[in-house]
């Protein structure tokens, strides 16, 4: 398929605004440092193929990410605390 044969009708173009709005930079900034590893635990990683180190940040991205966040977990508790005060709690 050649790109002039391409259909773009359904996407509307970017324009100055787009990218005026657009702020999040991907991928993050990295950091260097060090970090201490149980020897297993490092051998298993190198050992899965090249990369030992970006498995590593995918592993903790993916822990991060499935983690609620500290205001989600004080805003459910204020309201669990607040219902127990009113008299609506529902236990679990």
């Amino acid at each position: 398929m050649k790109d002039t044969d391409i259909d773009y009708s359904d996407i509307p173009p970017l324009d100055r605004s787009f990218f005026t709005k657009a702020t999040v930079a991907w991928p993050p900034v990295k950091k260097q440092l060090t970090i201490r590893l149980d020897a297993d635990v490092l051998e298993w990683l190198k050992a899965e193929w090249r990369g030992y180190q970006t498995r590593i940040n995918h592993i903790l991205r993916i822990a991060m990410e499935s983690r609620p966040t500290r205001a989600r977990v004080a805003s459910t508790a204020a309201n669990r605390s607040s219902s127990m005060r009113t008299g609506t709690h529902k236990p679990r």
